[in-house]
This record gives C-alpha cells, structure tokens and sequence, in this order.
C-alpha cells in the first residue's frame, strides 16, 4: 500500500499526482498519456514527443511531477494513433503509463487507502504485543538450535570425551579481521588435519558442514544474525 503510494513514477499509484485539468475528457477523437521520463531525458522528450507520430497536439506536454529520477508528463493525441505513440516512446525509452483518469474510480481508490491506513493503525497496537511474545520463544529456540549444532559439531570433530568451553561473541565490524587473526593464532593447533593450509581445494568432510575450505577454522564457528529486522527489509 506504502510503496503504491509513494514508490518510483513507474510504479507507484498515480491518483493522487494528476488532476482533472490535466486530461482530455468525453472526446471520441482525443485522449491524454501519461508518461514517465528520466530526468535526463527530459529535454529530449520536449524536443521530440510532437514527432513520434502524426495527429499529436502540439504543446500539449505538460509536467505535472517529478521525483528524485524522473519526471511524469502528459500529452494528447488523437486515439487512432495510441499504440503507434507507445510503440515509438518505448523506443526512445519513454515510459507510457497504463492509466486512465476517472473521478469515481480514483475517489473509491483513496477511500479504500484511508480505510487500510486507519484498520493498520487500529491493528498495530495488538500486533507489536503478539510480537513481544512469540518473537521472544522464536529466537530463544533459534538459539538453543544453534547451541545443539555447536554440541555436535564439536564432538563430532574432536571427539569424546566432552572436552570443549562454547563461548558467545560480538566483535565491532571494524575488529572481525582481527579477530580472526587472534583466535587464529590461538587455536591453530587444533588444526591437526592442516586443512587450512590450502585454501583452494574443495572438500566435504563429515561433522564440519562447509563445502569449501575457505569457510573451515580450526574452532567451530556459527553466526548468529541478531539484526532480524534488517534482513526482512531486504527481503521485502
């Protein structure tokens, strides 16, 4: 809903940037585009747009918007020649947008766009609560799996009996390289297969779970990604 109403002139939801003015209405000759234009096309629009076709108006572009990349102008033209006008603003890589201006319509759009604003606003409240809770028992499972996987890794490679100290930490982004180097130079020894000695071979060893040496510490590692909400921005 945010994103069609505040996204790229390529996408986003138009209604709310035109106005009546800006349209040819009730002609059986004549219509009005709508077109998006990158901002550094647009002396090149304004020097072409009445050659693209026959049977456009002259002087009939008009800018009625613009964004940080592009800018939406309007043109009228005779109908007969619509699909011949998309076919050469597509050329010239002039983006027709498929809209068509009716008051009843877009009125029904904004209602239904308050109507959603108001039923998030009214459900955020006990969403975040539900949140709080269930979030909370997700991530503390998410830890106790990784804490199994440390478990079994670890026996898995340096066998029994159990003789191993799992510790949590959380370097500065700047210090990782660091890091490394001192957990390196610490456990370097358990390295008793020398597999990090050639950083180019390939290999599938059971219990370390990697497919690439380069990914292989003499101590067991896993990451642990705690910025959740980062990541589901990404995504979206």
């Amino acid at each position: 809903m945010e994103r069609k109403a505040a996204g790229s002139l390529l996408t986003r939801n138009l209604g709310d940037l035109v106005q009546k003015e800006d349209f040819i209405l009730d002609s059986d000759y004549l219509t009005t585009l709508v077109v998006v234009v990158s901002k550094q096309q647009a002396p090149e629009w304004l020097a072409k747009y009445e050659k693209l076709t026959d049977m456009i108006v002259p002087r009939s572009s008009k800018k009625i918007f613009e964004d940080g990349e592009n800018c939406l102008y309007t043109v009228s033209l005779f109908q007969k020649v619509v699909d011949e006008f998309k076919l050469k603003a597509r050329e010239n890589k002039f983006v027709v947008r498929d809209f068509a201006y009716n008051e009843k319509e877009l009125a029904a759009g904004k209602d239904e766009m308050n109507r959603l604003a108001a039923d998030k606003k009214k459900q955020y409240g006990p969403l975040v609560r539900w949140l709080k809770v269930n979030f909370s028992e997700a991530f503390t499972a998410w830890i106790h799996v990784k804490v199994l996987r440390v478990f079994v890794e670890s026996v898995l490679r340096y066998g029994l009996p159990v003789n191993f100290q799992p510790v949590l930490i959380q370097p500065n982004k700047k210090s990782t390289k660091k890091l490394r180097e001192v957990l390196q130079n610490l456990y370097g020894h358990l390295d008793t297969g020398g597999l990090m000695a050639d950083k180019s071979e390939a290999m599938d060893i059971a219990g370390i779970g990697m497919s690439s040496s380069q990914d292989y510490f003499p101590y067991v590692y896993y990451s642990i990604n705690t910025d959740v909400v980062t990541d589901v921005i990404k995504s979206s």
